[in-house]
């Protein structure tokens, strides 16, 4: 990886972990309904220039239904649980429970594609999931704080992603992918905007609040995107997966940067839990294809191939 992608992917992890940091700061000022109504209209604003400049406007008319269902699943809905459950819940602590993305995108694929689980991915699931377990009965089990709804709120979220993972490979795979992102964040927004005008704060949220609603609507999901997509054009999905071991690390380090939120021990080894499990439900650990990856980048002589 390049010394460019890996600025990318840092940057692209930054600003994802900087996502929790801005919805715990605005999310209890806004509703969930509210800010995720602007934040979805906000990237969809950010993004679709992009869109038009590429002459994608025809493309994303004409699958608009299917764009429209992949708003639903990986936009409305799973932003809204992350708004309900940032209300409660810490950012560091959340952006950890995000990192079970993968656990549930692997259920969806075996579930709807009929892919097959090998022993490392349900291994790696397992492992995952008791990851998940360390962080609850460290904040739930012991405390007894009634947080437990809002842990389940953001996991809907992370499922409600592993299932729109699918459904876009599913019925996304003939749509560009800026496209269907900046797309999928305009139904998101069409489709929470009756809801954010129903919910409107009575009392008017602070500067900081709507400077957090900004910046995860042009920072958190517009330029991000950008930035996803086109670390993906140049080192592959792959390696572009590996920003999912990072956002936790950076979610954790602005929560405590920037709201004094503490790191206990069980957060630390829930995060280090559900992060192996993720490595190994990836694939990042499979020896065979770290096999396959280097014998693909090594040219007839077993020199490494330029440009990678």
């Amino acid at each position: 990886m390049k010394r460019r992608d890996l600025a990318d992917l840092l940057l692209l992890a930054a600003l994802w972990g900087a996502s929790f940091l801005f919805m715990r700061v605005a999310a209890p000022q806004f509703g969930a309904f509210s800010l995720m109504g602007l934040r979805t209209g906000i990237g969809a604003a950010v993004l679709l220039p992009f869109v038009l400049r590429a002459a994608g406007g025809a493309e994303l008319r004409a699958n608009a239904a299917r764009i429209a269902w992949v708003g639903l699943v990986n936009s409305a809905l799973p932003f809204v649980m992350f708004g309900y459950a940032m209300q409660h819940l810490s950012a560091g602590f959340t952006s950890i429970l995000n990192a079970t993305t993968p656990f549930w995108g692997a259920i969806a694929a075996y579930l709807w594609l009929g892919e097959r689980l090998g022993r490392l991915r349900v291994i790696g699931l397992l492992i995952g999931f008791c990851g998940v377990l360390v962080l609850v009965w460290g904040r739930n089990g012991l405390e007894g704080d009634g947080s437990l709804l809002p842990i389940l709120a953001a996991l809907v979220a992370t499922a409600s992603y592993g299932f729109a993972a699918v459904a876009t490979k599913k019925h996304l795979g003939d749509v560009g992918a800026l496209t269907g992102a900046a797309g999928s964040q305009l139904f998101a927004a069409l489709m929470l905007l009756p809801f954010a005008i129903a919910w409107w704060p009575a009392t008017p949220p602070d500067g900081w609040a709507w400077l957090s609603a900004v910046l995860i609507g042009v920072l958190c999901t517009g330029i991000a995107y950008v930035l996803f997509f086109r670390l993906i054009s140049r080192v592959g999905s792959s390696r572009a997966i590996a920003v999912t071991f990072l956002i936790p690390v950076f979610g954790m380090f602005w929560g405590a940067v920037f709201l004094g939120e503490a790191v206990s021990a069980s957060m630390l080894a829930g995060a280090a839990t559900i992060l192996f499990g993720t490595a190994l439900t990836t694939g990042l650990l499979d020896s065979r294809r770290w096999a396959s990856v280097s014998r693909a980048g090594s040219g007839p002589t077993g020199k490494p191939r330029s440009g990678t």
